[in-house]
């Protein structure tokens, strides 16, 4: 009979890496250990070398090493777990999710319906393998019943996650995963979880981000990025208003 663990991931965590992050990873990774995390995925807007440190520096404060990436495909955000290089943005939808599976990643839905967080629309969210049901950064938790629901009635496994772009809010929500073929934490590396995240062997703990900081983190994440885009010489979409956002 095989060993099994449980282990604690927060999948959706931002970092000075990200245009509208601001925290070292040493930082995040040593708050994640002293909250009793196991494991916590350092996924920046389109990149990726923060993350790929973050991987490697883990074990040192007792986590599990996942790299990934938050990537903007042609439709909306698409969260790459367990990837060691970031693919290419503004790519189709599909096309992303293929390529997230051929680095040996997990594709999942962050944020979903969200149009003010370029949440991927419900009828582009074809092929993937898991969804964000629960963000702690939603304002009202509309949207996280409704991307839960609809994970349910496609049978999309499930995750949860904090979208955390400062320290205080990392592991506000997080995903419980059931690993096969280990003891302990100390025995899972990044294929293992991606392989649990994809069979669904998954249950979200957490709560909501208080509205107010919330609020205070996306008119800033808004701001950012409107001048990153604007150095990037990237086209700026226009942000629905919070209220409209939930």
């Amino acid at each position: 009979m095989s060993s099994t663990v449980t282990v604690t991931v927060d999948p959706h965590v931002h970092s000075e890496g990200s245009y509208d992050g601001r925290e070292p990873v040493e930082l995040v990774l040593e708050h994640a250990s002293d909250i009793g995390l196991d494991c916590v995925v350092i996924t920046d807007h389109d990149e990726i070398d923060e993350s790929l440190y973050a991987a490697e520096i883990a074990p040192e404060f007792g986590l599990i090493g996942v790299p990934g990436v938050e990537v903007s495909t042609a439709r909306g955000h698409l969260l790459a777990i367990g990837v060691e290089e970031r693919p290419p943005r503004g790519e189709p939808f599909d096309e992303t999710v293929r390529i997230v599976r051929d680095l040996g990643g997990a594709a999942v839905v962050p944020h979903p319906f969200q149009r003010s967080r370029h949440g991927v629309r419900k009828r582009f969210i074809g092929d993937c393998d898991a969804v964000e049901v629960y963000n702690s950064m939603l304002f009202t938790g509309y949207r996280n019943r409704r991307a839960d629901t609809f994970a349910e009635r496609r049978d999309y496994p499930k995750v949860g996650a904090s979208d955390a772009h400062t320290l205080p809010n990392v592991g506000r929500a997080y995903t419980e995963v059931t690993i096969e073929g280990a003891s302990d934490a100390t025995e899972v590396d990044a294929g293992m979880l991606v392989d649990a995240l994809r069979a669904g062997d998954t249950i979200i703990k957490g709560k909501r981000t208080p509205v107010h900081k919330s609020t205070r983190q996306y008119a800033k994440g808004a701001a950012k990025k409107s001048a990153y885009l604007l150095t990037k010489r990237l086209p700026v979409v226009p942000t629905v208003p919070a209220s409209m956002g939930d």
